[in-house]
């Protein structure tokens, strides 16, 4: 199904980009519906004025140096300051697996455990990684609820949700994983940590400057 859902969508990516393109040039994009009340799939402050919506799938080796390589970097030079929150959204188009390891991330979320089990996903990534049997491992070498782990698994109640947030990402612009948005600026692939840099000081400049403008007006209203 999954795999339909991706046709149906690249059919219409042409037609979809462009509209996406239009609206962010003119103002860049909320964090999508989807995660916006989902704080255990935020890291950083709620109130950041930058906003970086990852779009990813954990059999993706870019995925993983990513996780691995930059995302350390961005946590203390921008994250834990509150200057970036970073929101994860899944982009599962790499097979079966992709959508069984994604589901298990929302499963683990439900008992408060989105990123130790997000990082449990990456540091075993590769062959067989992400059979039900070894996503249910994991959850038991984290000290999960074992037994609820596996009934939320095994009832693939989040397939629909998986699906629907990849499906979002095609029509976004993404095209392969991982794909970022930097308070709209897309940003592909597991590019090295200056070319995060310096989209995030240019969307950090931009956000400064509008409250400037915002500020100014006030004062003179």
């Amino acid at each position: 199904m999954l795999r339909r859902s991706i046709l149906l969508v690249a059919l219409t990516a042409a037609a979809a980009l462009a509209v996406a393109g239009a609206s962010m040039a003119a103002e860049p994009p909320a964090i999508p519906q989807t995660v916006t009340s989902e704080s255990e799939r935020l890291l950083g402050s709620p109130n950041a004025p930058v906003t970086m919506v990852e779009f990813s799938d954990f059999q993706c080796s870019f995925c993983r140096k990513f996780w691995a390589q930059t995302l350390p970097r961005l946590k203390e030079t921008y994250i834990k300051n509150g200057q970036v929150r970073l929101v994860y959204q899944h982009f599962a188009v790499l097979g079966e697996h992709s959508v069984a390891a994604a589901h298990a991330a929302e499963c683990a979320m439900e008992q408060g455990k989105f990123w130790p089990y997000h990082d449990k996903l990456f540091e075993n990534q590769g062959a067989l990684a992400f059979t039900d049997a070894k996503l249910k491992r994991y959850a038991e070498e984290m000290g999960l609820d074992v037994g609820a782990f596996a009934q939320c698994l095994d009832s693939r109640k989040y397939r629909q949700k998986v699906e629907t947030e990849t499906s979002l990402g095609f029509r976004l612009g993404a095209r392969g994983t991982p794909t970022f948005f930097i308070n709209g600026r897309l940003l592909a692939g597991a590019q090295p940590f200056e070319a995060f840099r310096a989209a995030i000081e240019e969307a950090l400049a931009k956000a400064s400057s509008q409250r400037s403008d915002k500020d100014g007006r006030s004062d003179k209203e």
